[in-house]
């Protein structure tokens, strides 16, 4: 495609194509994508796919390989978990470049929380493991039905971008061992980098030799030959050179061998008390692979100018998660680095995933041998290469730039991913960004409408047009967001300050409510408060804009008794000129505006 813009990946290439993807139903075109994109992929595509697919396939299999073990699972679990997670996703998701297969986060939740019930064997633990698994996709697939993805809208961009600034951190700190051939420390990323430091004279130089050639030669290759998949080219070598110097003789660790074959999809056995004890952690669980896997695909949506669907990426997550674990793998989500890696080696859509479903279908059937001389010290630095395009700290000087708030509410969910965990990291990002909200909700700015000498016959706000002035006798003033419960008492202390400030006092108060499209029992009761402390003062209130469903509620919580029908307007129009009937209108000695309005 030309146009990498459009929202479902592809700009039809013929007509027949077109009608041929619009035949399928719409509700089934949109809770299986694939039904839309995949009838107008451009074949041009294939072989950039095909190299990306095959760039994260050969990225993958060692990988999962390490998380397996980081889970207490086998070494083929990781394996299992390609088969059905890339190709699930491709099928029920919405992103072009998110790579959706087990994390290192998920894998630790895993480990944690069944260990944690003591198992008595192994087979309990990984009968516990898989129905964890399962019982995350359900509650996945729940949510994305039930259309939850909106609650991905309480999450700012830079909360995100703190997120995913800090898990770049966070994968890079857990690869460095794996580069100087050392044994990874425990806790938190500043904990496992003070004992990396502590075991430097530990390290193994050729292990750190064979990292740092990798990895430079990553970065070189990426400067000289953008186009060229340097990743695949890189794994090659590496497996060559490996097996042909023996680097596991001069104590370079490698990936090893892997067992072969087809797993037989199972439902894991528990008993329901399992379930409810295993579903906290499966919230969590969702929780975590959920704001990772959005913050990732939704960095490439935008690089690339397409849109996610938040809850169409539930239900793809959810299959992913119940087709892994009925086939015993491990606790999928969208992979940070290894969707750079796959938007890296130029993949343009779902294709290069499903090139590397099938790529992992027959590494399990035959083709494992084939890693066994793999350095972990490459995989290493294909991670920390992948990842390094995503610590944006230009992002970050432009926050600080722009609204010091929102850099800091970035900053502090980039730490505490560094100093806590993940899962502690995304609670705090929440919290700050809803207590934002709801700081910013309940502060709303008060426009006082005034008229300006080269146009009488139009109000505006006179904080915003230094000429305008209000008219004497009268106030107008208009909230500039909904009233309800949480800014209402805000709102009536506005109005009441302002009447004070204006001089001469205000004989009409009208509030214009154009912005509101309902009233809630809070708000009623404090405009009902106001009418009658301005009721106290000899001032009249009044109301323009009253649309249909607030009308109904002020009749029914007795506010338009109180202040009485005939003080109830369609329009400003209409309530200025009743109010002009009352006394004529005159403008205040005193030019300046009554006061400032509320910050926002």
């Amino acid at each position: 495609m030309t146009d990498r813009s459009s929202d479902s990946g592809a700009a039809p290439s013929a007509d027949g194509v077109q009608q041929g993807a619009e035949r399928a139903p719409s509700a089934l075109r949109r809770f299986v994508p694939i039904l839309g994109w995949l009838p107008r992929y451009q074949r041009s595509w294939l072989s950039a796919d095909a190299i990306a697919g095959a760039t994260i396939w050969g990225l993958l299999v060692p990988e999962m390989i390490a998380y397996a073990s980081l889970a207490g699972l086998p070494a083929q679990a990781g394996l299992y978990t390609l088969l059905a997670s890339l190709g699930l996703y491709a099928v029920f998701g919405t992103s072009r470049h998110l790579v959706v297969a087990g994390t290192s986060a998920s894998a630790i939740l895993v480990f944690s929380t069944i260990t944690a019930l003591k198992p008595a064997d192994a087979a309990t633990y990984l009968t516990l493991a898989a129905a964890l698994v399962v019982l995350t996709g359900l509650l996945f697939i729940l949510a994305g039905l039930c259309r939850l993805g909106f609650i991905t809208s309480f999450l700012s961009k830079p909360v995100m971008q703190g997120f995913v600034f800090g898990l770049a951190l966070f994968v890079t700190v857990s690869q460095l061992p794996k580069l100087f051939g050392l044994s990874k420390g425990e806790g938190d990323s500043i904990a496992q980098l003070v004992h990396l430091v502590r075991h430097l004279d530990d390290t193994s130089l050729v292990t750190l030799a064979v990292g740092v050639v990798a990895l430079l030669t990553l970065f070189v290759l990426e400067r000289l030959l953008p186009r060229l998949p340097a990743g695949l080219v890189l794994l090659v070598v590496a497996i060559a050179a490996s097996a042909a110097l023996d680097l596991a003789s001069h104590g370079v660790d490698t990936v090893g061998d892997i067992p072969t074959g087809l797993p037989t999809p199972q439902v894991p056995d528990v008993h329901l008390a399992d379930l409810w004890v295993l579903l906290p952690s499966a919230a969590g669980m969702l929780l975590v692979i959920l704001s990772e896997a959005l913050g990732a695909g939704q960095t490439f949506a935008d690089e690339h100018g397409y849109r996610l669907d938040p809850s169409q990426e539930m239900i793809a997550l959810g299959a992913a998660n119940v087709g892994s674990g009925l086939l015993g793998g491990l606790a999928c989500g969208g992979s940070l680095s290894q969707s750079a890696v796959n938007d890296g080696a130029g993949a343009r859509s779902q294709v290069s995933t499903l090139v590397a479903s099938a790529f992992a279908f027959v590494t399990v059937i035959a083709l494992t041998p084939l890693f066994a001389d793999l350095p972990d010290a490459v995989l290493a630095a294909l991670i920390i290469h992948a990842v390094s395009h995503l610590m944006k700290v230009g992002q970050m000087r432009r926050f600080y730039r722009l609204d010091r708030r929102d850099f800091w509410m970035a900053g502090i969910t980039l730490t505490a991913v560094v100093v806590l965990d993940v899962l502690p990291a995304l609670i705090i990002g929440v919290t700050f960004s809803l207590l934002l909200l709801v700081y910013r909700a309940s502060r709303p700015a008060i426009s006082v409408l005034g008229h300006t000498p080269a146009n009488p016959d139009v109000l505006v706000d006179i904080h915003r047009q230094p000429e305008a002035r209000p008219t004497a006798g009268r106030l107008v003033v208009r909230p500039d967001a909904p009233l309800f419960y949480a800014n209402a008492q805000a709102v009536q202390d506005e109005v009441l300050a302002l009447v004070t400030r204006t001089l001469p006092p205000p004989r009409v108060v009208i509030l214009d409510l154009d912005g509101n499209d309902d009233l809630d029992i809070t708000s009623t009761e404090a405009l009902t408060k106001l009418g009658a402390t301005l009721d106290k003062r000899g001032v009249t209130l009044a109301f323009a804009h009253l649309h249909d469903p607030v009308a109904a509620m002020a009749q029914r919580s007795g506010l338009l008794q109180a202040v009485g029908p005939e003080h109830v307007f369609a329009n400003l129009g209409l309530a200025i000129a009743w109010a002009d009937r009352q006394s004529p209108p005159t403008l205040p000695p005193n030019p300046d505006p009554p006061g400032r309005p509320t910050p926002r």
